[in-house]
């Protein structure tokens, strides 16, 4: 297990094969869309999870070349459902047709929803990136066992990234589908309000005291060693609360001055990134009564507590 002060050792090396099926492990299949960018890496991971009864994981984008892709994959096997780890369009933008296409349920953990209620004036800044007309046929509960198609696999509610995230484990194995809670190839976006830092971290501890090592990620490639580095990225999240914190004693009192020490040499699109996961961190150090901040109409003062 990493100690922790580790270091998340992140690889960008990944070669996604895009458009092919690739076996991740028995009775799991990769598909990759071709949806790259600064946010989705080499784009998102779909997955077959069964052998000859299948069930359809994040369909990912409405894009023709993935589509047939995907069908290709499946080979005219049944497909008994299309389960999604959370509602950010990215992975479920085409489930619904795909949905109406293979005559399969839609399995997810409930519509859409904040981590918590908008403050007055706020905006979500991510709301364009969410599906939220999106409702499941059936809802997934923390813990229960579920065919997915001829695979058992058990339901992990694994909230951060936003509220109805899922981690899917494959029973009798080491595999966990971990979504974007873990990934090998960056750290994951907190957003608030559509995400949580607290349920986040509380979710980092929930997948490391569970049996999985192998993790399949919905963006870039597997992680060999699933809780050490889980363990790392908390300890990563953990250096960031003290950054903001020393950035704030060193005299930042906006959002944007704690992202400029923290982040002073990054792109514009990172430093946007960074501003979102920064906001969360801030929230989480506001609730634990390390930091105090001031919200006025025209912008947000930090300070130290007395």
């Amino acid at each position: 297990m990493a100690s922790p002060l580790s270091a998340p050792r992140f690889s960008t090396d990944f070669r996604p094969d895009t458009g092919m099926p690739v076996s991740e492990s028995p009775g799991v299949v990769r598909v990759t869309a071709p949806n790259a960018s600064a946010y989705t890496f080499t784009g998102t991971n779909s997955f077959l999870l069964g052998h000859e009864r299948l069930a359809l994981v994040d369909p990912g984008p409405a894009d023709a070349a993935h589509a047939a892709a995907l069908r290709a994959a499946i080979g005219g096997r049944p497909v008994s459902a299309i389960l999604l780890t959370h509602t950010h369009r990215d992975h479920s933008a085409s489930a619904a047709a795909w949905a109406k296409e293979l005559a399969a349920p839609l399995w997810f953990g409930g519509p859409h929803r904040l981590s918590r209620p908008l403050r007055r004036f706020e905006l979500n800044p991510i709301r364009n990136s969410c599906d939220w007309d999106l409702v499941p046929d059936r809802t997934l509960s923390d813990g229960e066992g579920i065919m997915a198609g001829d695979l058992a696999i058990t339901v992990y509610a694994t909230p951060g990234h936003c509220a109805n995230h899922l981690a899917f484990g494959v029973a009798g194995t080491e595999v966990l589908l971990s979504g974007d809670h873990v990934m090998g190839w960056n750290s994951t976006l907190v957003s608030v309000p559509d995400g949580s830092m607290a349920d986040y971290l509380a979710s980092l501890d929930r997948l490391i005291a569970l049996p999985y090592r192998r993790y399949l990620p919905a963006h870039g490639g597997p992680i060999a060693d699933g809780p050490t580095h889980a363990s790392a990225l908390k300890a990563h999240r953990r250096l960031r609360n003290s950054q903001v914190i020393a950035a704030v004693r060193d005299g930042a009192r906006r959002i944007g001055q704690v992202v400029g020490c923290i982040y002073p040499q990054q792109p514009a699109k990172v430093r946007f990134a960074a501003r979102l996961t920064i906001t969360a961190h801030i929230e989480y150090l506001e609730a634990s009564g390390d930091l105090t901040v001031h919200r006025r109409l025209f912008g947000t003062r930090l300070s130290l507590p007395r």
